[in-house]
């Protein structure tokens, strides 16, 4: 939950990153609250004769914290968050899949310190790891 709750803070944040468990364990949060919506919507008989109600009001306002997850998530990988409109074409989907389950870039990389459990190194250490190498 404590996912969740860090996305939807960081609402139009789009630099950073976010480790592969922060993006699963919010995407899991989204997913499942997206079933809830879907049952009470079903239940209320709304989709039926008009658009559901309770499934728009639970996807609307998570559509731009859920891509800014995502953005932040490639960005753990090293790559720009442009990657996400590769969803767009066919098979797009599957390679983002598939870039959200690698593990995180360790260390440092161009757009800052890892976070959670990546083994991600401070500034200073990965400067003074480079120099000593």
């Amino acid at each position: 939950m404590n996912a969740y709750v860090d996305a939807m803070r960081r609402y139009f944040d789009f630099k950073g990153r976010a480790s592969r468990t922060e993006f699963w364990m919010f995407t899991l949060v989204l997913f499942v609250g997206g079933i809830i919506a879907l049952i009470i919507d079903a239940a209320l008989g709304n989709g039926r004769s008009g658009p559901p109600f309770v499934t728009a009001m639970w996807v609307i306002p998570h559509y731009i914290p859920a891509l800014a997850a995502a953005v932040r998530r490639l960005h753990d990988l090293d790559r720009t968050g442009w990657w996400v409109l590769i969803g767009v074409i066919p098979l797009g989907a599957l390679v983002l899949l598939v870039f959200y389950c690698q593990p995180s870039t360790p260390g440092v990389n161009r757009f800052g310190a890892g976070t959670g459990n990546n083994d991600a190194q401070s500034p200073v250490q990965a400067r003074q790891q480079a120099n000593a190498g």
